[in-house]
């Protein structure tokens, strides 16, 4: 007889308090999907919510999904047993799942063989389980789908860590499977075993120990609605290994029983909340936008509330192309290396409308200078961020997609036959600062500036490119200098700062977006934590476009070693010490060993042409174009500092 489902579960029993016992998150950048049907399920999602007197469904989350294709087909009889892995990829196949970013071991063996009996799901082999995850992160982000990927237990388990601890800071949906050894064997560190629902516990949105083969259905159902409902995140579902070879009869009609999870999701805004919104902004001399991650699914709503008020945007970095860049009424991104305009918009503003963000430490500096002339309006579908860093005078827990709608309503009932909000004066004081601090940057003679490179990308892509990145120097250049026009443009480790996240994050978005650009613009400390993945790339013949910025240096540190320690160099060369004027490693080899173009470029007149030949060449290509690593990201606000302490001037070529 099966053992009992043994699950690590937040949620409340039909009997608890009405204080469910979901965690209260911390610290996250928000991303809702709440309003967004993720799947295209060939059968309707059920919800079981056994508390007293069951709140309605929230208008924020989509509970059930009703069948928009023909009715699923089981490569098995009804009432035929099969194995609880087969059961597992039939219920990602119910759930429209066609892409997943599997690495295997003895550990999830059998769920790669029933992997290879689906017609319909599609594995994209990582070379690491960190690429996989990454990459599934990439589709998702991308996509706005949630991200599956599996790997086998102990290392493979433990090598998901940084991407689970990225999706959880930047509120992106991915479903994570591991195997784990046989349940008889937990507990005993038996080989490649290591606890990984305790060691997630803290970088999960939810996760799942699954102890009976009869509760795969549900699970996996409740797991990619509780990824892809409020506000999204990672879910982690552990399997062990005689699970996955049990033979049962799944039971598909199982409800999800979520009621603690259900009564936490936000309820819709109330008219007196928007009425009061509004009430504010048509009193406001100075009103600005700052919106951030949770404003992506929001873009043609926010659209129409600047068409109707025109308030100037400013972004944050992981909202950019929420609005578009090009925009006249943009002020691009804001933050320690915003535009001078958007930190100056800001720190003068009367209003501060705070949309889909948690008031970060790279955004405000130094928190009370932080809109201290403003009064701020706050929307976010977490409640954990709402007073969480930056106390605010009106603060609503709603999707913001809802709450944009309600306001919107209520401006065009307002303003029938009228123009947008009389800000002449206040766009032409932020003009001002555009026209005396634009982004810039000085020439090196006749090598390359990583701010023209992705200038003229820009160009040569008309802005649609989908652009992905690692961290550091190279990540803000893409950030200030390529103008993305829409939302899931721009793949980004935005919290957790992760380096090695562009190269497989483009492979997701490449797999997401069949016939898109894609491009990762990467620095070459980045690029070599996984590099491996090129091989994934040339085996999938994926059309990824690598924009290398290789300066020889971890850039972002050198710059801070060049501003604050005296340009005393702490192990930030990465090049090779006895041969100083050779480029090292030589990364055009790390390419032609995977059987993929490569060039490399040093001077300026010639970039034009090789970035023209890296998208006019079929499949993927790796342009290694070789930078100062001299050049600071400008403009600056140092850390804990306040707008008053921004720098524009200067590179490592000044003694500080």
């Amino acid at each position: 007889m099966a053992a009992t489902a043994s699950r690590t579960t937040p949620f409340s029993s039909p009997s608890s308090s009405s204080h469910p016992t979901f965690p209260k998150r911390i610290a996250r950048s928000t991303l809702p999907l709440s309003h967004q049907t993720f799947i295209k399920p060939n059968h309707a999602l059920k919800i079981k919510c056994s508390i007293s007197k069951p709140p309605s469904p929230p208008a924020t989350t989509t509970t059930a999904a009703p069948a928009t294709s023909e009715p699923f087909v089981s490569r098995f009889a009804s009432a035929e047993p099969r194995k609880g892995s087969d059961i597992l990829v039939e219920a990602l196949e119910r759930l429209g799942v066609t892409n997943v970013f599997a690495y295997p071991g003895g550990a999830s063996m059998e769920i790669h063989q029933a992997l290879t009996r689906s017609s319909t799901i599609r594995n994209v082999l990582p070379r690491h389980e960190q690429g996989g995850i990454f990459a599934a992160e990439g589709y998702a982000r991308s996509s706005g789908l949630p991200g599956v990927c599996i790997a086998t237990s102990g290392p493979g388990a433990t090598n998901l860590v940084s991407g689970l601890a990225d999706a959880l800071m930047d509120s992106v949906p991915v479903v994570a499977i591991t195997g784990q050894v046989p349940r008889r064997m937990i507990g005993t560190d038996a080989f490649q075993e290591t606890p990984i629902v305790e060691v997630t516990r803290s970088i999960t949105k939810h996760n799942y120990l699954i102890l009976d083969v009869d509760d795969i259905p549900r699970i996996v159902a409740e797991a990619f609605f509780v990824a892809t409902s409020g506000r999204p995140g990672p879910v982690l579902i552990d399997i062990p290994k005689d699970v996955q070879q049990q033979l049962a009869v799944p039971n598909w009609d199982e409800p999800i029983n979520l009621p603690g999870y259900l009564a936490r999701l936000p309820r819709p805004p109330t008219e007196a909340q928007l009425e009061h919104i509004v009430r504010l902004i048509t009193e406001a001399q100075k009103p600005v936008l700052y919106v951030g991650g949770g404003s992506l699914n929001s873009s043609d709503e926010l659209r129409r509330f600047v068409e109707l008020t025109g308030i100037p945007v400013a972004s944050t970095l992981m909202g950019l192309g929420t609005y578009p860049i090009g925009d006249e009424y943009s002020l691009q991104m804001l933050g320690m290396h915003g535009t001078v305009y958007a930190n100056y918009a800001v720190d003068n503003s009367d209003l501060l409308l705070a949309f889909g963000v948690r008031f970060d430490d790279r955004v405000t500096g130094k928190l009370e200078a932080f809109a201290s002339r403003a009064k701020i309006v706050h929307i976010d579908i977490d409640s954990a961020e709402i007073g969480k860093n930056k106390q605010a005078h009106v603060s609503v827990c709603a999707d913001l997609k809802l709450a944009l709608q309600g306001i919107n309503m209520i401006l065009e009932k307002k303003r029938v036959g009228g123009g947008k909000l009389d800000l002449g004066g206040w766009r032409e004081e932020i003009n001002v600062q555009k026209h005396k601090f634009p982004l810039g940057y000085k020439t090196f003679q006749d090598a390359i500036s990583p701010q023209h490179a992705i200038e003229v990308l820009d160009e040569l892509t008309n802005g649609d490119a989908i652009v992905s990145t690692g961290v550091g120097q190279h990540q803000m250049w893409a950030a200030q200098f390529y103008k993305y026009k829409r939302p899931r443009q721009w793949l980004t480790s935005g919290g957790l700062g992760a380096m090695g996240f562009g190269l497989p994050a483009a492979i997701g978005a490449a797999v997401a977006n069949p016939g898109a650009v894609v491009v990762d613009i990467d620095g070459d400390g980045s690029f070599i934590m996984n590099v491996q993945e090129l091989a994934t790339i040339r085996v999938e013949n994926l059309p990824v476009k690598i924009l290398l910025l290789n300066n020889q240096h971890l850039g972002m540190v050198v710059q801070w070693e060049d501003r604050f320690y005296k340009s005393n160099r702490a192990h930030t060369y990465l090049g090779d010490p006895s041969s100083e004027n050779e480029i090292f490693p030589n990364m055009l080899k790390f390419a032609e060993a995977c059987g993929i173009p490569a060039a490399r470029v040093t001077k300026k007149e010639e970039l034009r042409a090789e970035i023209q030949k890296m998208l006019d060449t079929p499949g993927p290509y790796l342009l290694d174009v070789i930078v100062p690593h001299q050049e600071h990201v400008l403009p600056m606000i140092p850390s804990n500092g306040s707008f008053k302490d921004v720098i524009t001037e200067g590179d490592g070529r000044t003694r500080y």
